[in-house]
């Protein structure tokens, strides 16, 4: 059921539209080399077989998981001995990124001389997988998923066109339609696998050709969520889920984390992201929600995925119900950016430790205020920082949750400070 043909390809409007460049390039046969970068069953395969037709070039495939350079050098002589005959040909790369750089390398020289028209194709962002030398050569095209409008075309289209599918004369139901298409998760490759075995249950006499909900039942009693563990949707799943707790959106948050659990994700891998939030967008608005995240955690591997997945769910709901604030974040960053900036400035000698003689000749500790003997516990107008960089402030707290009470009591210190006669280093 692959189309050949340019005019019977579907989806991918908005690079494939009568009006794009694309498209015009592929009509007149002298179409640039390319990345097709898009989830699994989106015609990225197809396409570059339809470039090639257009183009009228010799179609050449490597898949990326089992070619290493020496595959690559016999596509080369291959095109070469081709384009010696006066034929263009097409060297199309699957899951291109797993590529290493030095196979990645191997193709340059060849894109830039024409010996070919390279396509390679990706599920992974190019940005990250592929080198930037392979980047500047081909223009990068996203494709999406394809819609439920789209895949109900493709399965149309089969029934009329495939061979099979015609003789046995299959129909589908329309609910029955929309729930195939909807189990194919946007990948026209999963329909046309659900069509096949949903066409061979309604041979039979009970059904007589015609694909039922009961058919479907029996072939898809599930939708299979889609959770490719290290790649871009894996990513995504996560980075909603900590929008979503970072957001304050307890209802979000417990939807993408059942998302990631359902798909086959590993809960724990959610208890170490709740962790991360609890320093970086709660602190100390709620320091609870560390205590709560950690114990989240030892439950899960106290009593077992079943209940433990559950106290995974409360510390979710916890975190994105709890008071936000970075300014712990933005204040370590700081500080840290800050200390790498200072690196050369000694400790000031009121702050040294002084466990030798020598040490308090030298005069380490000297005039050091022990604060557990100055009134409140404080000692008013010290400084603890060297003399360079006195007044220097990382942590402002926010107005919400316990911060709120932490900045009156540092606003309150700091009144104590300007108020103070024995204000160090105050000549400066």
């Amino acid at each position: 059921m692959r189309p050949t043909r340019l005019e019977d390809y579907i989806g991918q409007s908005h690079i494939l539209g009568h009006d794009q460049p694309l498209y015009r390039a592929i009509l007149s046969g002298h179409c640039h080399s390319l990345i097709l970068w898009g989830p699994p069953g989106v015609g990225k395969t197809t396409l570059a077989h339809i470039i090639a037709n257009h183009c009228e070039a010799q179609f050449i495939e490597l898949s990326a998981v089992s070619a290493g350079v020496k595959d690559i050098r016999e596509a080369v002589e291959l095109a070469q001995s081709s384009l010696q005959a006066g034929k263009r040909s097409l060297l199309f790369v699957d899951e291109v990124h797993r590529f290493n750089k030095s196979q990645q390398d191997a193709l340059l020289p060849h894109v830039e001389n024409g010996t070919f028209i390279f396509i390679g194709a990706t599920t992974e962002n190019p940005s990250f997988a592929l080198n930037n030398a392979v980047l500047s050569r081909a223009r990068v095209y996203t494709l999406k998923k394809l819609s439920g409008e789209d895949l109900e075309l493709v399965v149309n289209q089969a029934l009329k066109q495939d061979k099979v599918l015609r003789q046995a004369n299959i129909s589908i139901d329309a609910t029955s339609l929309q729930q195939l298409c909807k189990g194919a998760g946007g990948d026209a490759r999963s329909a046309l696998n659900l069509l096949e075995v949903a066409s061979e249950l309604a041979k039979g006499e009970q059904y007589k050709g015609t694909i039922t909900q009961e058919v479907m039942q029996q072939v898809a009693p599930q939708m299979v969520a889609r959770y490719d563990k290290g790649g871009d949707h894996y990513y995504d799943l996560i980075s909603a889920f900590h929008k979503s707790v970072r957001g304050s959106s307890p209802d979000g948050a417990l939807y993408w984390y059942c998302r990631i659990i359902t798909a086959g994700g590993d809960p724990l891998y959610v208890a170490r992201r709740l962790l991360a939030i609890a320093t970086e967008d709660i602190g100390n608005a709620d320091p609870k929600a560390m205590d709560v995240a950690l114990n989240a955690w030892d439950i899960y591997h106290r009593v077992g995925p079943s209940e433990g997945e559950r106290a995974i769910a409360q510390a979710t709901i916890y975190l994105a119900s709890a008071p936000k604030s970075n300014a712990v974040y933005k204040a370590f960053n700081e500080a840290k950016r800050h200390a790498m900036q200072t690196a050369d400035l000694d400790v000031p000698f009121h702050l040294r430790n002084a466990p030798t003689d020598l040490m308090k000749e030298q005069g380490f500790g000297d005039d050091y205020r022990y604060a557990h003997d100055e009134p409140g516990a404080y000692a008013a107008g010290e400084c603890f920082f060297p003399p360079e960089i006195a007044d220097t402030q990382y942590y402002y707290p926010s107005d919400r949750g316990l911060e709120k009470r932490i900045a009156e009591k540092l606003k309150y210190l700091q009144d104590r400070d300007s108020q103070s006669t024995r204000r160090r280093y105050e000549s400066d």
